[in-house]
Parts: C-alpha cells; structure tokens; sequence
C-alpha cells in the first residue's frame, strides 16, 4: 500500500495578525459540535480579563491541536529544560464591576 504524502500548505498572514496579542489567560468552552476557546490579558490589579481573541473550532481540530501543542511542549522542554507549573488563577467573576 502506497503511503500519502504529506499536504503542504503555503501560509498566508496580514500585517495586524502578524503582531500578534500577548495573552496569560485562556478559558475553554464546548457542546457537542464545537469549542470555542478565548484568549486575554489580566492585568495585576483589575478584576476584568480582556478578550482579545475567540477561537471556534470541531471536536477533531481540537484534539489535533492538543497533541500538536504537546508535541511542541516537548521539544521546548528537551531544548530549554522543563517548564514549571504554576497554580492556576481562579477566574474572574462576570458580576465585577469594569473600570
């Protein structure tokens, strides 16, 4: 049996994605066809968390991406040694008052 090969894929990106957001929280939600996973800044002494971006994506294409992400942690962790764990940050209440 012949194996497949590989698609490739010629990547494209616009000049205000390609600068990014620098993000420390995520909060991941799903149902039974999708997740959705936010991405946002908390800044030492507010309450709020800004959303900065909103990824929706299958049940499929998340499970890719984790084992994609974990493959990547890996590689980092056997170049620049283990990463620590921190505690996680209870998140924010939707009830607190926005500056």
């Amino acid at each position: 049996m012949e194996q497949e090969k590989p698609v490739e894929f010629k990547m494209t990106i616009d000049e205000p994605t390609s600068a990014g957001h620098y993000v420390n929280f995520a909060n991941i939600l799903h149902n039974p066809t999708e997740f959705v996973v936010d991405f946002g800044r908390i800044v030492p002494g507010r309450p709020d968390v800004k959303i900065l971006s909103r990824i929706l994506t299958t049940p499929v294409h998340a499970k890719q991406l984790l084992k994609a992400l974990a493959q990547n942690i890996a590689l980092y962790e056997q170049q620049f040694g283990a990463i620590p764990e921190v505690s996680v940050a209870t998140a924010p209440s939707t009830d607190a008052p926005t500056n």
